[in-house]
């Protein structure tokens, strides 16, 4: 039985969402495009599906979800490393994923950096398939983006 629930996060979540992110171990750019106004902006896109795991009032997981009108993407999943191994993630990829469905949209991909195992395995166990012939190339503004 879940002991959390999840919301759409809003704005008033981006300190907690960066805390999480930190302590969940993954790289981010606060000067970059993780600002607070670059979130606010983000949430107030169409295709933004910003969600969290809340316990007890606290952000204990969240996951950033997109799509393009075709393709939906999941491009930040992160559970505090004292919630995993207890199904937190799988629900908030699920909950992505319904909402994305509710859209029309029947494809969903996730990006996951080569150093990142756990994601990695995480999302093959809920049925994510691995494209090894597939290269992710970005361009950037500046770097900090």
């Amino acid at each position: 039985m879940a002991t959390w629930t999840i919301l759409d996060l809003s704005a008033t979540d981006y300190d907690d969402l960066m805390a999480l992110w930190a302590s969940a171990g993954l790289p981010f750019k606060p000067h970059g495009r993780d600002t607070r106004a670059a979130f606010e902006r983000q949430l107030s896109q169409p295709m933004a599906i910003y969600l969290g795991a809340f316990h007890g009032g606290e952000l204990a997981g969240a996951v950033l979800g997109t799509h393009d009108g075709r393709k939906g993407w999941i491009n930040r999943l992160a559970v505090q490393p004292n919630r995993r191994g207890r199904g937190m993630g799988r629900a908030l990829v699920e909950a992505v994923e319904a909402r994305l469905g509710q859209q029309g949209i029947e494809i969903t991909a996730a990006l996951i950096e080569a150093w990142n195992g756990t994601s990695f395995e995480v999302f093959r166990a809920l049925g994510y398939v691995h494209h090894a012939g597939i290269h992710y190339l970005s361009k950037r503004a500046r770097p900090d983006v």
